[in-house]
């Protein structure tokens, strides 16, 4: 096969703003084929309907990823009357659903998760958001309850949530927490790199396995509750799902995340004929959703058209930071994504992991008070009344007290256990369990502030944004350098309700996004004298007399380039057929951190495999034109490529380079 490629953007970019899509330096490119199997490009039996242009001031297009076409699994192509018949349904069915169509927002959250809900017809455009905050296992209220499951010996659910949380040691069950840091990129590259103070998981589970579990066991219980809400009002079985990610999650964590909703039954096929269910289920990054809900609140913070604020989501597992501008009013609101987004495990939760070990050092020499049952306890006793009200040095002459679990044990001043109960002053807990945690969220925000200077509000957001000790440090270190510093009412649901209004609003609340990696292909290249030098292993001649160099990289989309959300980006091929049979294009896409490096040896450590991507350009015309004209064969076929980006995905599309769209694929996330 040999191939013309040249990378465009099909939709002009917003005015006045920098891109750096790349372009290819020739066009003239040979994509590496690849056996493996992997998405197949299907067609869709309705086209995708692009924008011809953009305005910065104008809200842009619906993105395809929340409203696609129709795409069909099992390898079925419609015929053209069955398009028609499918597409007519759809429309139909499209106009009944979507008048008062039902929102649900998911917030799986490493500690706390919670669920929230909305409709037209509730008259939640306005931004009422509803929450459920009735659970089983207390007659209180709670907006979130905690990520946790209990099992058996036989790995079945016991209880979870409150119940699971709350339940007594009981043999032969197991309790498990955080099992969604098993999803960090790191830990998903290499389990070594999982820390090592995370429980284990099941025997014979996967992480995915204990995602669905929990999502299960919460839909459910959702389900329940909305429906005794607004029986009468909404149909859950065609509603929008939205599930919040990390920003610092890769594809295959993303991906992962969806396969676990999809299996907890979070979607399904609501009438028949319904082939895309799938897409109800949509994935929005946590900073994005936590922007929308601040971003409605812009009078509270004084905030206007043109502002840049940071939203710092610090949560239980991850603290992730991402950089907006306000580029449309309150009443139609836009914001655009800035500057790459960043984060890091540093979330409350290590708080915690803090205390257990800064516990467990000075009762080193009284094991009655290590095993796992004493040692919950004190945990409990600090996540529930310290962790969020500690002040800082203030405290530091405080001495705070942890009752303990096993009072049988003799009192021990040197390590200070007293009349039944753990005194730590409270400067040992500042430098040892809460300065480390700190110090590195605030020098997340530092670096973002060094990449962005221009901010004028920080907005801090999640369930540890209510730290009283994270708050203070953050205002003494920026002070100086951002005019707001506010933590917004409802901070610690902020994504939640944010991914909620999103799903109401049935816009692109976020309307432009920084790609936070590069999208490349291997290639061949007509042979440079750079790559006779450099690389003369990769040079050869190949069978039609052309000096080829492999192993070359083409940037379908390069690190940091800004641009629009669902915007696409097109590369030009051309096929060389040696029959009439020779109809599969494959390719493997990758990600990478680099967005400069010319050979693939010299960015190998960086490079991810995204997803192997499979066409049948048998489809196109231009082909089927040449398998006439040659039926022996030694033909070649031009078609395109298309890369669409959205804020947590990617999608994959056919085209035949006249405008006409032959087939499409989500094959991973961002």
């Amino acid at each position: 096969m040999s191939c013309c490629v040249q990378t465009r953007k099909q939709t002009p970019h917003p005015a006045g703003l920098p891109s750096r899509v790349s372009r290819s330096p020739s066009r003239h490119q040979v994509i590496d084929q690849q056996p493996p199997p992997g998405p197949q490009l299907r067609h869709p039996a309705v086209a995708h309907q692009e924008a011809s242009s953009f305005s910065w001031s104008d809200s842009p297009p619906l993105p395809s990823s929340n409203y696609p076409g129709t795409h069909y699994d099992d390898g079925y192509f419609p015929t053209t009357e069955d398009a028609a018949t499918i597409a007519s349904h759809t429309r139909q069915a499209s106009q009944v659903l979507d008048e008062g169509k039902l929102v649900i927002a998911i917030d799986f959250g490493t500690t706390f998760s919670g669920v929230a809900y909305g409709s037209s017809r509730l008259g939640t455009t306005s931004g009422k958001v509803q929450q459920i905050i009735n659970w089983p296992g207390s007659s209180e209220t709670f907006r979130k309850i905690p990520t946790c499951l209990l099992y058996d010996e036989l790995g079945r659910v016991l209880a979870w949530g409150l119940e699971a949380k709350n339940a007594s040691a009981i043999p032969g069950t197991s309790r498990y927490e955080w099992f969604k840091l098993f999803l960090d990129p790191r830990a998903l590259r290499d389990e070594s790199a999982l820390d090592p103070r995370l429980p284990s998981l099941p025997p014979g589970k996967t992480p995915t396995d204990l995602i669905t579990d929990f999502l299960s066991c919460l839909w459910e219980y959702g389900r329940e509750q909305i429906t005794r809400d607004i029986a009468a009002i909404a149909d859950l079985n065609s509603a929008d799902v939205w599930v919040t990610v990390p920003a610092a999650w890769d594809a295959r964590g993303c991906a992962l995340m969806r396969e676990a909703a999809i299996a907890a039954g979070l979607v399904q096929s609501a009438y028949p004929g319904d082939v895309h269910w799938r897409d109800r289920l949509k994935i929005i990054t946590e900073p994005e959703a936590a922007a929308v809900h601040c971003a409605h609140l812009t009078d509270l913070h004084k905030l206007r058209i043109s502002a840049n604020f940071i939203v710092c989501d610090a949560g239980g597992g991850t603290v992730d930071l991402a950089v907006y501008k306000i580029i449309g009013d309150p009443a139609n609101l836009e914001i655009a994504e800035i500057a790459a987004r960043s984060g890091a495990s540093c979330g409350s939760l290590f708080l915690d992991l803090r205390f257990r070990a800064l516990v467990e050092a000075l009762l080193v020499g009284h094991p009655a008070h290590l095993d796992p049952a004493s040692l919950a306890y004190f945990m409990h006793s600090f996540s529930e009344a310290d962790k969020l009200n500690y002040a800082g040095r203030g405290d530091d002459e405080t001495i705070f007290y942890f009752n303990c679990f096993n009072v049988e044990d003799p009192d021990d001043p040197t390590v200070g256990l007293l009349n039944g109960q753990l005194a730590i002053p409270g400067r040992l807990l500042r430098e040892g369990v809460f300065d480390p945690v700190v110090n590195e969220v605030l020098g997340l925000i530092s670096k973002q502030l060094d990449k962005s200077p221009n901010i004028d509000a920080l907005l801090l957001v999640g369930g540890f944004s209510g730290s009283a000790y994270l708050k203070t440090r953050v205002e003494e270190e920026f002070s100086s350098r951002i005019r707001t510093l506010a933590r917004p009412p409802d901070s610690d649901t902020a994504t939640l309700r944010g991914a909620a209004r999103y799903g109401l609003a049935r816009r692109p609340l976020v309307s432009q996004l920084v790609v936070p990696r590069s999208y490349v292909m291997k290639v061949k290249l007509p042979a440079e004298p750079e790559d006779r030098v450099r690389r003369p292993a990769y040079v050869y001649i190949n069978d039609a007399g052309i000096e080829i160099c492999e192993n070359r990289l083409q940037y379908l989309v390069q690190r940091g380039a800004i641009i629009r959300k669902g915007q696409r980006i097109t590369t030009r091929f051309c096929k060389f057929a040696k029959t009439p049979d020779d109809t599969s294009f494959t390719a493997t896409l990758y990600t990478s951190s680099s967005s400069s490096a010319r050979y693939a040896d010299e960015a190998s450590a960086e490079l991810r495999e995204l997803c192997v991507w499979r066409a049948d350009v048998g489809v196109l015309t231009a082909f089927r034109e040449g398998a006439a004209a040659h039926p022996e064969g030694g033909f070649y076929t031009d078609f395109e490529l298309g890369l669409e980006l959205d804020s947590a995905e990617v999608r994959g599309v056919l085209l035949d380079g006249k405008g006409g769209e032959w087939g499409r694929v989500v094959f991973g996330f961002m």
